[in-house]
């Protein structure tokens, strides 16, 4: 089947068959790797996107479910929230291996502009569905905090 993809400001058309996850027609077919495959089954986060400004899970978000909505991954995210969490990333250096951090920004940037001065329960349980193997949560923690001092700078 033929879909049309609004995807981070383009519309794309592309040849996918039903029930084929966003993930694989991210990566696949519009060649955008930094949306990443963890685990396959929406627990893990490396696969975080924005829908229509949300974050979801990509690889259980099905082709046919994304016509119409707008869909932005990690090469594209941008905005007074995006540049706060990019440059608190930088500062506090989070990154440790890097593999499930475009997931875990993807899902910050979606918490402040949720919820623009979060608490550590509210960052604990907006990024509970978000996992790092290198266990850099601490770190990730202050990073919004630090995002969220800039946002309001």
């Amino acid at each position: 089947m033929t879909i049309e993809l609004s995807i981070n400001g383009k519309t794309r058309s592309v040849e996918a068959a039903p029930g084929t996850p966003l993930l694989w027609v991210i990566r696949d077919e519009l060649n955008l790797t930094g949306t990443k495959f963890g685990c396959g089954v929406a627990s893990c986060g490396a696969c975080t996107v924005h829908m229509d400004g949300t974050p979801v899970r990509s690889c259980q978000t099905y082709i046919e479910d994304v016509e119409g909505a707008e869909i932005t991954t990690i090469e594209a995210i941008e905005g007074k929230a995006a540049a706060a969490v990019q440059a608190a990333w930088r500062e506090l250096d989070v990154v440790q291996c890097g593999y499930c951090q475009s997931g875990q920004i993807m899902q910050a940037v979606g918490l402040l502009t949720e919820t623009p001065k979060p608490t550590d329960e509210d960052i604990d349980g907006y990024m509970a569905g978000n996992a790092c193997r290198c266990a850099t949560y601490q770190r990730i923690r202050a990073a919004i905090h630090v995002a969220a001092e800039k946002m309001e700078a």
